[in-house]
């Protein structure tokens, strides 16, 4: 009995030393993949809980309308305006959007500009972020009403010279 032992053992060595290791894979591939499906159910977003999410904005950012017309020129409020080389722009649920993604499409977003005036950050709002009230969409009026009639024509520097307010000649 001793020496059919010896055997018995010798043919189970040779086969568990073989080259022929998948006969494990498949249990450590299930477990894998169940420890993978769990954490991404515990940490991702899904699209429903993303539309409740209100996100913190930074003081300085203003609210318009942006449309891409081609990367890296946006409409913003109608006004042609730049994006800047490392400008990210953020969906509803904060995830980054491409810019090229966006062309001809126009949303409602809070934005921030860099040094030189590009635009920098941007993020796309979801509906109740869109409901808080943010600086940036003041209306733009071409026309003086009457209860400012009295008050003299100002420049701020940024107007161009071809609409700069006509003063009489002296």
């Amino acid at each position: 009995m001793g020496e059919a032992f010896k055997i018995s053992s010798f043919f189970h060595s040779l086969w568990m030393n073989t080259m022929n290791r998948c006969l494990h894979a498949p249990r450590a591939l299930r477990s894998g993949l169940s420890a993978l499906l769990i954490f991404a159910a515990c940490m991702g977003q899904t699209p429903a809980t993303a539309q409740g999410l209100v996100r913190q904005f930074p003081a300085a950012a203003k609210r318009a309308v942006l449309e891409v017309t081609q990367p890296p020129y946006v409409l913003l409020n109608g006004r042609t305006e730049q994006l800047s080389p490392g400008a990210r722009i953020k969906g509803p649920g904060n995830l980054l959007v491409l810019s090229g993604g966006l062309v001809g499409q126009p949303v409602l977003v809070n934005y921030l500009r860099d040094p030189q005036g590009m635009i920098h950050e941007v993020w796309i709002l979801n509906e109740q972020e869109a409901r808080q009230q943010r600086s940036g969409m003041e209306a733009i009026t071409n026309f003086i009403f009457e209860s400012s009639s009295d008050k003299p024509p100002t420049d701020d520097g940024k107007t161009p010279f071809d609409q700069l307010p006509k003063f009489p000649q002296q």
